[in-house]
Order: C-alpha cells, then sequence, then structure tokens
C-alpha cells in the first residue's frame, strides 16, 4: 500500500512466506492469503504485493494471455504490483534448502537471466509513475570454493543485467532497479564490503562493460549502474553483523549506493547459556540455512558458526557476555520467549527517522520461516501473524512520518 505520496513510499509483504514454486501456486497465495492479509490492513486503498516468483513461474507468467489474464485480475481486486523477490530461482519451501538457495550465483548467465525476465514481467504490471524493485542474491556464498575469483564474472553479469534494466526503462518508460542483498556468509554481507564493492570492482569492471554494450560515457556508465542497482537492506541481515541499522542507510545513501529496498525482519538474540541452546533447538530445521554471529561485548570480538546445529553443538564460550545473533527471521511483533529475544529493537527511533528522510520509496515486512518457526509461535495462523506485523510496523512508521512532516 502507498504509505506517502510524495515522495513515494510503498509498504508490502514478501509473499516468499507462502509455499509453492508454480504460478499457479502463487496465484492461489494471493487469492487465497494475500486478499486476507489486504481486507485487514489496506481495505479502503489499492494493496501493494511484494511477489516471489521461482524461474519456473517467471516462465509461465511472461507468456502474455497468463500476464494479461493477472493485470486484469490486479486490477479487479485493488492490487498492484511494485517489487519482486527474485533471491530463490528454485525451490523454497518443504525441503531442504540450505546454501543452494544462493544457486545460481551472479558468475552465471542462468541468475542473469532469470533476473531480466523478472523485470519483464514486472515492466508490465507496475502502475504508470512508480518504480519496481527486484532483490537478489549478493553475488554468492563464501564457503564456495574461491568466491573472491569469480567477482570479476559476477560484476559482467550484473553490468550485462543492468544494460537489460536500461533498454526496458528506454522501451517502456518503467525504472526498475535491482537490490543485492547483503547476508551472513555471502560474498556480501557488511556495509563496508557493499561499499568496497560498489566503490571497487563494481564502478570501474562494471563501468567498462557498460561502455563497451551501450557505447555510452564513463559518466553515463556510472550513472545507470548507480540508477539500477543498489541494496536490498534487511534489517534481519545486518543487525546479525551487530551493526547500528541507521547509521548503515546513513553511510550507503552517503556513498550514494541506491537504497532499493528495505525489508522489515528481526532475528533470535540470546546469550549461550545451556537453556538457550535447548529453546534454540526448536529453531533448527532441515530447511534453511541459520548461520549465527557471535560478539563479546568486553573487547568487540567477534565469531560465526555456518548453521545453527554447529553452534549449537559448539563447547561454551569463554566470554560469560558473549552474545548470539541468529539467521532465523521471527515475526517483528516478536519480543523474547525465556532466554530467546529478537533484534526488533534494533528498529529503533533513529531507523525509523533515518528511513522516511532517506529516498527509500520501497517496504517489505519479510518473515519467510513462519512454517518452520516452533509450534508455539505459529498458533494464530499466517495471515494473523503478517497482519500483526503490520499493525506492528505502521504506527511506528506512521509516526516518523509525522515528525518529518511537521
Amino acid at each position: 500500500m502507498q504509505i506517502r505520496n510524495h515522495p513515494p513510499l510503498h509498504l508490502s509483504y514478501c509473499l516468499n512466506v507462502h509455499p509453492g514454486e508454480t504460478w499457479a501456486d502463487n496465484l492461489a497465495a494471493i487469492r487465497g492469503n494475500a486478499l486476507a492479509v489486504r481486507d485487514r490492513v489496506s481495505a479502503n486503498r489499492p494493496f501493494g504485493l511484494g511477489l516471489r516468483l521461482s524461474r519456473a513461474a517467471v516462465d509461465t507468467l511472461r507468456e502474455p494471455r497468463q500476464l494479461e489474464a493477472f493485470r486484469d485480475f490486479l486490477a479487479d481486486n485493488g492490487l498492484y504490483a511494485f517489487t519482486i523477490n527474485g533471491f530463490p530461482y528454485g525451490t523454497f519451501h518443504g525441503k531442504p534448502v540450505k546454501a543452494d538457495v544462493y544457486r545460481p550465483d551472479w558468475s552465471t548467465p542462468e541468475r542473469r537471466d532469470y533476473t531480466v525476465g523478472l523485470a519483464r514481467v514486472l515492466a508490465a504490471l507496475l502502475p504508470e509513475g512508480t518504480d519496481g524493485s527486484i532483490s537478489t542474491v549478493p553475488l554468492s556464498y563464501k564457503l564456495w570454493p574461491n568466491p573472491e575469483a569469480k567477482i570479476r564474472q559476477m560484476v559482467i553479469t550484473l553490468a550485462d543485467t543492468v544494460a537489460e534494466l536500461h533498454r526496458i526503462h528506454e522501451d517502456s518508460g518503467k525504472e526498475i532497479h535491482l537490490g543485492l542483498e547483503p547476508e551472513p556468509d555471502c560474498t556480501l554481507e557488511t556495509t563496508d564490503e557493499v561499499i568496497r564493492f560498489f566503490e571497487g570492482p563494481l564502478n570501474v569492471q562494471g563501468g567498462d562493460r557498460l561502455i563497451a554494450q551501450l557505447g555510452c560515457s564513463r559518466t553515463e556508465a556510472e550513472s545507470l549502474l548507480r540508477r539500477h542497482l543498489g541494496v536490498c537492506f534487511d534489517t534481519c541481515h545486518l543487525a546479525l553483523q551487530f551493526e547500528p541499522l541507521a547509521a548503515s542507510l546513513n553511510r550507503l545513501n552517503r556513498h550514494g549506493i541506491r537504497l532499493s529496498k528495505v525489508q522489515l525482519s528481526s532475528a533470535l538474540e540470546t546469550r549461550p547459556s545451556e537453556t538457550a541452546r535447548r529453546q534454540l533447538a526448536d529453531f533448527s530445521d532441515p530447511v534453511y540455512l541459520h548461520q549465527v554471529k557471535t560478539l563479546n561485548p568486553a573487547d568487540l570480538t567477534t565469531g560465526e558458526f555456518p548453521d545453527l546445529p554447529a553452534a549449537l553443538a559448539s563447547p561454551p564460550p569463554v566470554a560469560d557476555g558473549t552474545r548470539w545473533r541468529v539467521h532465523f527471521h521471527v515475526p517483528l511483533y516478536f519480543e523474547s520467549e525465556g532466554e530467546l529475544h529478537s533484534t526488533s529493537r534494533s528498529l529503533d527511533f533513529d531507523f525509523w527517522e533515518h528511513l522516511v528522510r532517506l529516498p527509500i520509496s520501497h517496504l517489505e515486512i519479510e518473515t519467510y520461516t513462519f512454517h518452520v518457526l516452533p509450534p508455539t509461535l505459529q498458533t494464530q495462523g499466517v495471515v494473523d501473524s503478517i497482519v500483526r506485523e503490520f499493525k506492528w510496523v505502521t504506527p511506528r512508521l506512521q509516526a516518523a512520518l509525522n515528525r518529518n512532516n511537521r
């Protein structure tokens, strides 16, 4: 839904919470779940969708009759599409995904072609005057062999994608931007890594590639890279790095990196006592990676585990005050249970103030893990949980907007 008109600010939730890999599955989820959410949070105004389309689904939706039918469905139901989660290429629910969620990575033509396909679908769906965003893999996974050796190829593939987004813009007038989503243990996981990548390889080698592709000047190439490529800022992922969220947003903006989309989400946090470990065992599932980052507040030393089972099997930390943050998206309204807490408090006053002042047009609530949450956190059902997250977000967002308008 459009929260602000000038400059525009849209809020939705990510439909990756609903299982389904085919377009038929996706449409059923919109009919059965998104419309129910709309009726409770945006009954009297158009409701924006945060689509999630697998490669199979986007191939179906690119068929003209399917696309036209979906456009009609959106219009008939007071819906509009403005953002797509283009991170998971294939299966995302119901069976082990783990590190395969990063495949294919940005060194491959498959990732480029999939993303361009998403962009063409989104361009056909976007309302006039509305920009579109697509979130994507943060290049690759660090724990695979030689991730740094692939940087040049990943830059070339990204630049080729930017060239296609530029052509879409010229042909249709629809501006679509791609957001690399920093994530634990990926090639891009911290604000520092993002800045170094954008100001180094992307600016230099990406600029060279665009000049060769489009015959444009260096200045034009740099402008196109910054227009069509930015960051999907996931608050769970950046909180896992123990980064102050407002400061991270501000740094990215100061360096001229587009804040393509902000995903509102939270991670688990605890001190790794035996009791906390027993509680965390209920969050260990075979489907997703749940990376763990650690911090000793006494000397600010950090550590990490590639997945929650490895953390649970580790010996007790030497420092009593050690904190763990676990990459498990818990609902924003979840504050604590026993010794487990949430990083939702990182979405503090300063965060909301920066959010409404910076050039950000897309916000998306993202708690894709609902179906692997412990049963005690699933009792109210997925629609009720999503609605409750909207009710957590909207007063905080509106209060910041009101303060900004004074």
